[in-house]
């Protein structure tokens, strides 16, 4: 008996390890089952599958790729995404990062971006006086190579002077007329002004340059004895840089800074001749129906003998202050300019522009000027002009 016992033991083993090892198997393809049978989503989760029993469900698998995926559906935490994105709406938007500039051109239209985008209230192109004049905020262009005006253009059949220069003269002894001019008081006046923007955005979007033209004539057309002639006529080609601003000061919007090449002359020969260059610095102010523009000046020098009017600034100035308010249909300029200059050197001149409605589309122009300088040929010498007409287009 004991032999029999002794033989059956091992036998015995064997068996209950094969039922040992075939019972894990059935709980560990139970636990499988259990594990990758489908079930519903949920609509604000989403999930790879249910996580499984424990990790030993997954020790059992065969394949690497069911074994794997039973490992990520145990350890990985479901996504919802009703709440993620929720969250991202809820989180404030990081700020995008400028790049840093590197080439020379971005550097400078860094810097002037930075100089001339200082705080004050923004441009409303409908509102914006000195905006509709130079097309200064993004909304305002209109892009290179339009024809639109400058300065008032204007036409006075009535133009008097309290004093006429007859013998017009000038430091230089080539450019003094001796001879009577024989001119009457009374005479007309007219001026064209047309203005053309031939670059935009020249440096990033800021920075415009735009060419000008002016001419202004005094027309003797009441002076039949000299066959009505054309007693002066001054010309005035430019071209200005100007830039857009935006801070504020003593309670006006400074919006404008610009500088412009200007060159002046009455296109006749000597002793009438007179001419000047000057590079002219813009600045701009504005506030509701109001616009006041600041321009002081540098002349440029020539040689003596070519100068036909070498002491022009101390009469015609070195700066003129121009004053523009629109009252209902009224428009209301004043002129201001000086030698800055005290004792002998000290003239200047005002000139008051009022337009004003008449009927329809037609409006009328009134002009009064005081001092020196109405006119090129007239630099230094000071008489009192009245006129009246009809104005074609103003200031703005």
């Amino acid at each position: 008996m004991s032999f029999n016992f002794v033989e059956r033991t091992p036998l015995q083993l064997s068996m209950l390890s094969i039922l040992g090892c075939l019972g894990v198997s059935a709980a560990y393809a139970a636990d499988v089952k259990s594990t990758f049978q489908p079930k519903a989503v949920a609509s604000t989760t989403v999930e790879a599958s249910p996580s499984p029993a424990s990790a030993k469900a997954c020790v059992g698998l065969d394949s690497n790729a069911d074994r794997l995926a039973c490992y990520d559906a145990l350890f990985k935490t479901p996504i919802d995404t009703n709440n993620m994105l929720a969250a991202q709406a809820a989180a404030p938007l990081a700020p995008e990062k400028k790049s840093t500039p590197e080439t020379l051109p971005e550097k400078i239209q860094e810097k002037v971006g930075n100089v001339f985008s200082l705080d004050a209230g923004p441009i409303d192109p409908t509102v914006s006086l000195l905006d509709k004049r130079w097309e200064l905020s993004e909304k305002a262009k209109l892009g290179t190579w339009n024809i639109r005006g400058y300065k008032p253009v204007y036409l006075l059949p009535v133009f008097w002077t309290s004093k006429k220069n007859e013998f017009p003269s000038s430091p230089n002894p080539n450019n003094t007329v001796t001879q009577d001019q024989n001119l009457k008081s009374l005479e007309s006046k007219f001026q064209l002004s047309l203005k053309t923007k031939a670059w935009e955005n020249i440096f990033g979007n800021n920075g415009d340059l735009w060419l000008g033209y002016t001419q202004s004539s005094r027309w003797q057309v009441f002076n039949g004895e000299e066959s009505r002639p054309f007693r002066e006529t001054n010309y005035e080609p430019e071209a200005s840089l100007m830039f857009r601003t935006n801070y504020r000061v003593f309670g006006l919007d400074g919006r404008l800074l610009g500088v412009t090449l200007n060159h002046q002359s009455n296109g006749r020969s000597d002793p009438l001749s007179r001419s000047w260059n000057r590079v002219i610095f813009n600045v701009g102010f504005e506030r509701d129906n109001f616009a006041l523009m600041l321009r002081p000046w540098i002349r440029i020098e020539e040689a003596a003998k070519d100068d036909n009017n070498p002491d022009i600034e101390d009469y015609v100035g070195r700066g003129d202050l121009t004053a523009f308010y629109r009252w209902k249909q009224n428009d209301f300029s004043l002129m201001l300019r000086h030698s800055l200059k005290d004792g002998d050197k000290s003239h200047g001149a005002v000139q008051f522009d009022w337009a004003f409605p008449i009927t329809g589309k037609l409006r009328g122009n009134f002009q009064l000027f005081n001092g020196y300088g109405e006119s090129l040929i007239d630099y230094n010498h000071r008489a009192t002009y009245v006129g009246l007409g009809v104005s074609l287009l103003d200031w703005f």
